[in-house]
């Protein structure tokens, strides 16, 4: 992948891949802070059959003409599934993944998409170790954060500090030839598994963070950690 040709700043329209399961209370938000980031963007929701009203506020914002594309899953598949699922809809020269839960600010989109406009990147990766500013949360989620990566490192001989960050941008041609299964929270080590696997060129880039606690709605768990684990050594050994 050496050598791509760097893109037209007028050009450049960016994916943007939303999973959405139960965020009634954020997606609207999370929405204006899309729109409020001066790029050409193609805006993807994929509801993962939430229960909590969210599918009918997503009707809504799609009618609003805030949403592109807006697809709603029959059954809870999961967040790689729903990723991929955008992703497949996806269009633009540039892709990157945007939770819904206000944790990831898209005014660090800047910062990801300029190495690949620049054509020093195919894809980059936002690090919530790098010195952004953050929240202070949980120890033992650093912790796991940390070993999961240096796991994955292992088997990629990548030098990431953040393998398991949502906010990965990656260049549009290089994201829809991959070959991802994982259905759940194994996207993350899949998909740096298959980018290291397919000599992609990757840079790494400071973000800010804002950790939601477990009351405020926070999803992953201890067991997810666990199966990452499983993960990793699935997609760079089998």
């Amino acid at each position: 992948m050496r050598g791509r040709t760097p893109i037209a700043r007028e050009d450049v329209v960016l994916s943007v891949l939303i999973p959405v399961y139960n965020e009634r209370s954020t997606i609207r938000l999370i929405l204006d802070q899309v729109h409020a980031v001066p790029v050409k963007k193609e805006i993807i929701c994929v509801n993962d059959c939430s229960t909590d009203g969210t599918r009918e506020i997503l009707d809504g914002l799609y009618a609003e003409g805030l949403i592109d594309k807006l697809i709603h899953q029959p059954v809870n598949r999961g967040k790689g599934a729903a990723i991929r699922t955008a992703m497949q809809a996806s269009t633009g020269n540039i892709v990157i993944v945007q939770d819904a839960d206000l944790e990831y600010d898209p005014a660090d989109w800047p910062l990801l998409l300029d190495p690949i406009i620049d054509g020093k990147a195919d894809a980059c990766f936002g690090s919530r170790f790098l010195g952004g500013s953050h929240r202070v949360l949980y120890f033992w989620h650093s912790v796991g954060n940390s070993l999961l990566t240096t796991v994955s490192n292992m088997f990629t001989n990548l030098n990431l500090t953040d393998m398991e960050t949502c906010y990965k941008a990656v260049r549009g041609e290089v994201a829809r030839k991959l070959v991802l299964t994982a259905d759940r929270f194994g996207f993350e080590p899949e998909i740096t598994a298959r980018l290291a696997q397919a000599k992609a060129r990757i840079y790494e880039v400071p973000i800010t963070y804002a950790g939601r606690t477990y009351a405020e709605g926070k999803k992953i768990s201890w067991k997810d950690g666990v199966a990452a684990f499983w993960h990793i050594v699935r997609f760079n050994v089998f």
